[in-house]
Parts: C-alpha cells; sequence; structure tokens
C-alpha cells in the first residue's frame, strides 16, 4: 500500500519530465537549415544571386531539391557547362553550395528548320538564315514549347521535339538537330453536342466552319466556338473537349439554348396641331426565332400611327437551306396611306454565311401601288416595279450584356431596277444603308450612334414611291413615316448611363438631312429628349420623351412626343 502511493506520488513529475524531453528532442530536428551558394569566383557568385534562390528549409531534402534547382537555372540562362563542385556543412544548421560557372553560351544555332513553319519560327521571334534558324538559350525551352504546341494544333497533338548531335562553337554559340516525332496527323472524326443536342448542325459546318475530316486543330476550335455567343439562340458554356482513341477524335462541344422570341410594341401619343386632341399610335412587333430547331426567323410587324398610317409587314429567313451554305429570305410589305394609296412590297432573297457575323446576298423586289382616291390627285398614280439588288451585313452581338445585345451592325443594300406608270418606263438606282455601334466607355457609361440613310434617284418621281422615315426608328420628335424625300440621313445619338443592370437612362440628341425634289424642298432635322429602360420580369421598358424642329424653328412644347415601348422575350 505505502509502495503504491509513493508511485501515485511520482506519476506527475515523470510525465512532466517526459514532455519536457519530447518537445526538447523535437526542436533540435526541427530546427531551419540554411543554404549559402557561391560560385568559383565573386563575379560568379553575384550572379548566382541575381537569379535568388530559397535559403531556409526545415529538413534537408528541401534543401538539397534546391541546390539541384539551381543547377537547372543555370543552364536556362546559358551556363550549359556549369557543374556543381561540393555541398559542405558549416556548422549545425548552415550548409554552403558551391557552383563553377565557366562560359556563358547565348544563343543555339537550330538545323533542321524545313521541319517547322515559317509563321511558328515568326512567332517565337527566332532568326531565320538560309539552312537554320536562331533563338537565345534563355528562351529554348519557351521556344520549343510553342513550337511543339502549334504543331499539336496542325493536326499532330502527340508530337515530341528533341535537339540531338548538340555541338559547341568557338563562338560560344550552340549547334543543334531539331528532330520531331511525328505520328498520323489528326482529324475530327465525329462531333458530339451535349447541353442542346437539337442544335442545328448546319450552323457547326457553314456558320463556325468546323466539319468532320477537318484537321484537329484545339486553339482554332476554341476560337470558333466562340462566335457562338454572335448567335441570338445560343452560346458556348464551356470550352470545348476533345477524346482521342487509338483509331479516332471526338469533339466535344458544350453549348445551351437561348430565349430568343421577343415581342416588342410602343404606345405613343401627342397634340393634334389641327383639332388640339390628343392621338395615339403605336405598333406589335412579333420575332420567333429558332423554334423548329433550324435556326430560323419569322418576323410580323403590324403598325397604325395617329397619321392613318398602316404597315403590315412579315419576313421570313431560312438559314442554311438542305445542308448548304446558302440561306433564303422572304418578305411581304403592305403601306397604306389613310384612303391614298396602297403599296405592296415581295421580296426575295438569296442569302450566303461568309463567316459568324458576316454575310451577303443577292435578290428581287417588285412592287405594286395602286391609287385609291376617286379623284386623281396630283403625283400619285399607280405604278409597278421591279428591282435586283446586293446587300451585305455584318453584326457583332454582346449577349451578355441584357440591356444592349447588338454593340455593332452595318447593313448596306444597293440596286437598280425599273418602274413603269402609265406606260412610261424609267430606270432606277436605290442605296440603303443601316450602321450603329455602341462605345463602351466602362461598365455604367457608353454611347450610341446610329445612321440611317435611304437614296432613289430616278428621272421622275411619284409622292407614293418615295421613301418615308420620321418617329421612334428613325428622327425622334416627329411623327412616323411623315417625311418623305428621296435622299435623306438621320444620325441618331444616345448617351447612357447605367444606374445598375436594370435601369439605365439616356439622352436623346438627333439630326436629319433630307432632299425632296418633288417639292422642292431640302432641310434640317433636329430631335432632343431624354428616356429611361427598365428591366423588369415582363420585359424591357423603354420610355421617351423627346420633341422635334426644323432648321429655322424653334422648339415647342405642344410638339413633343412620348413613346413608351416594352420588349419581352420569351
Amino acid at each position: 500500500m505505502k509502495n503504491l502511493f509513493l508511485l501515485m506520488t511520482k506519476q506527475p513529475i515523470i510525465i512532466l519530465t517526459f514532455i519536457i524531453f519530447w518537445f526538447s528532442h523535437q526542436s533540435g530536428y526541427s530546427q531551419d537549415l540554411k543554404l549559402i551558394i557561391h560560385g568559383a569566383s565573386q563575379l560568379e557568385t553575384k550572379t548566382i544571386d541575381s537569379l535568388g534562390y530559397t535559403n531556409s528549409f526545415s529538413d534537408y531534402q528541401s534543401l538539397k531539391s534546391e541546390v539541384s534547382n539551381m543547377g537547372d537555372q543555370l543552364t536556362g540562362i546559358g551556363y550549359i557547362e556549369s557543374r556543381l563542385i561540393s555541398v559542405e556543412k558549416q556548422n549545425d544548421s548552415t550548409f554552403l553550395a558551391e557552383y563553377q560557372l565557366k562560359q556563358k553560351f547565348h544563343t543555339v544555332d537550330i538545323y533542321n528548320k524545313e521541319m517547322v513553319p515559317s509563321e511558328i519560327l515568326k512567332r517565337i521571334g527566332a532568326r531565320i538564315e538560309t539552312d537554320h534558324f536562331s533563338i537565345p538559350i534563355s528562351t529554348l525551352e519557351k521556344s520549343l514549347n510553342t513550337i511543339n504546341s502549334e504543331m499539336a494544333n496542325m493536326g499532330d497533338p502527340f508530337s515530341k521535339l528533341q535537339l540531338t548531335n548538340i555541338t559547341k562553337n568557338e563562338d560560344f554559340t550552340l549547334n543543334a538537330y531539331l528532330t520531331i516525332s511525328q505520328t498520323e496527323k489528326r482529324t475530327i472524326d465525329k462531333i458530339i453536342i451535349k447541353g442542346y443536342e437539337k442544335f442545328p448542325k448546319s450552323y457547326l459546318k457553314h456558320y463556325l466552319k468546323i466539319k468532320t475530316g477537318q484537321a484537329f486543330n484545339l486553339k482554332k476550335i476554341r476560337e470558333k466556338t466562340e462566335d457562338l455567343d454572335n448567335l441570338q439562340f445560343a452560346n458556348v458554356i464551356r470550352q470545348p473537349e476533345v477524346l482521342f482513341s487509338k483509331d479516332s477524335t471526338l469533339l466535344y462541344v458544350y453549348i445551351e439554348k437561348n430565349r430568343s422570341n421577343t415581342f416588342d410594341g410602343f404606345l405613343g401619343f401627342g397634340t393634334n396641331e389641327t383639332t388640339n386632341k390628343i392621338e395615339f399610335d403605336g405598333y406589335l412587333d412579333l420575332n420567333l426565332t429558332n423554334n423548329l430547331n433550324y435556326g430560323e426567323s419569322l418576323r410580323l410587324l403590324y403598325k397604325s400611327d395617329e397619321n392613318d398610317q398602316v404597315t403590315f409587314d412579315g419576313n421570313l429567313k431560312m438559314p442554311f437551306l438542305f445542308g448548304t451554305p446558302l440561306g433564303v429570305e422572304v418578305n411581304l410589305n403592305i403601306f397604306k396611306k389613310d384612303s391614298t394609296f396602297l403599296n405592296v412590297s415581295q421580296l426575295a432573297k438569296l442569302n450566303y454565311q461568309i463567316n459568324s457575323r458576316s454575310m451577303v446576298g443577292v435578290g428581287i423586289d417588285s412592287e405594286i401601288s395602286t391609287e385609291l382616291l376617286d379623284v386623281s390627285t396630283f403625283n400619285i398614280n399607280d405604278y409597278e416595279s421591279k428591282s435586283y439588288f446586293g446587300n451585305f451585313q455584318y453584326l457583332k452581338r454582346q449577349n451578355k450584356n441584357v440591356l444592349f445585345p447588338i454593340n455593332f451592325l452595318f447593313d448596306m443594300t444597293a440596286g437598280f431596277g425599273k418602274r413603269t406608270f402609265e406606260d412610261i418606263e424609267d430606270d432606277q438606282i436605290q442605296f440603303q444603308v443601316e450602321s450603329f455601334k455602341i462605345f463602351n466607355l466602362n461598365p455604367r457609361n457608353s454611347i450610341f450612334t446610329r445612321l440611317t440613310a435611304q437614296y432613289l434617284s430616278s428621272n421622275s418621281y411619284l409622292e407614293n414611291e418615295l421613301p418615308r422615315f420620321g418617329g421612334i426608328n428613325s428622327i425622334r420628335g416627329f411623327e412616323e413615316n411623315s417625311l418623305l424625300a428621296n435622299l435623306y440621313g438621320v444620325l441618331n445619338t444616345e448617351y447612357r448611363y447605367k444606374l445598375n443592370n436594370s435601369i439605365y437612362v439616356h439622352s436623346v440628341i438627333d439630326a436629319a438631312y433630307f432632299e425632296n425634289i418633288n417639292t422642292d424642298q431640302r432641310g434640317k432635322l433636329f430631335g432632343f429628349g431624354f428616356g429611361f429602360g427598365l428591366l423588369t420580369q415582363a420585359g424591357l421598358f423603354k420610355f421617351n420623351y423627346t420633341s422635334g424642329k426644323t432648321e429655322n424653328q424653334t422648339f415647342r412644347l405642344s410638339d413633343s412626343k412620348i413613346h413608351l415601348s416594352l420588349t419581352a422575350l420569351f
């Protein structure tokens, strides 16, 4: 019993002694080790110090690895003959490593340059000679990696580069021969779409220019698939991937389908100068895109305004018809001016997709106008016209910006034809251009500019054939289609400020020039105002308050126009 009591009283002392011994023993093993690296001379030591190295370690293995790493660095900058002389322990925690650097080599001349395309050699900054190319030794590893990567992109992803028969020259340059272990070049055997399996395959072949049998180049494929963001109905959700097997190359493209149908409308009202009453106008604009998973689009527009003008416009586009790069577009336009005349225009166009942003087209346009008055009015007559035209369009989208999804548009059409009325036939030339651009100054501030112009050249002009402009989609502050001209140009500008991702405010500054030979009239028009846009669950709501004036007229609030519109995406 007494011995047991003594053991119990001594036990805390034994445990405390054991703990002190343990920590003192461990601290002896975990003390930091120091490393100092010298060269064979003071100058060599200075060169080593300029490279920088870690000098404190928790274990000897890490220290040893750093000494080896210094040798690799010296070789990489041209000291290919450098060698480690010794690693000596100076005291319990300090080690001294000594290197001998010898002579530095600056460049390497590589032969068999015909194995590498010259455009790749230019890309790495090589100096190209008749039978070889030269690169600095300091960039040798990076340059070889670039060559290997580019060669892989050219359809040989498993190629390997190697320098052989390396010799030294007296001028401290190196000679080497380049060998490339090549395998059979890879081509795309199958394209698999993930996410949106019903994505129209013709867009891969003719829009992105990616197809089976094509030489495999992952870099170019990734660049091309980024152009899917220029489509309204689809976008890329992750970068494409490739699966190599022994005898096939499978390309995986990851796409998601976007909501791309839009319903747009606006309500406008203003005071009639004659009756002094408020009059209303408005329109409905329905766009259906890719509902059949073909990439097709259908637009239906109906517009009625305060001038008793009614417009119906139907447009159908069918891209890549029968799997070819050609698409078809047809259009029907009906315009009725109160009880004065009715114009019916039909258009058919053949489109060719140059690339993901550019398209050209040729087509034919025919128009029939019918006078509705019982008594003929001066310069309004029945007529028929037919014209042939060419069209070019460039479109750049920014789909990630919900408020402003299109960044740049350029659409130009030029044509020629004949117009006939009362057995009188006139040759005519038509030119039309529409272009707009958003200049993004920063995430909140941007400037919007838009130019629309139209020109009709003829020996004589009928009032019911002249181009019409004015209104919310032309020069703002004027009534819809209230202005007639054989030549006009309109410049719209807005300064836009985003309060957040769903609200923006903007200014309105518009200017126009027009000429009307029939009335011997020409002049300048201006529109000023402000507006805002609000992104709601129902769609994008827009408000515009504008007032228009002629060149020599003062502003009158009674002439101001208020326009409301709501664009719903579904």
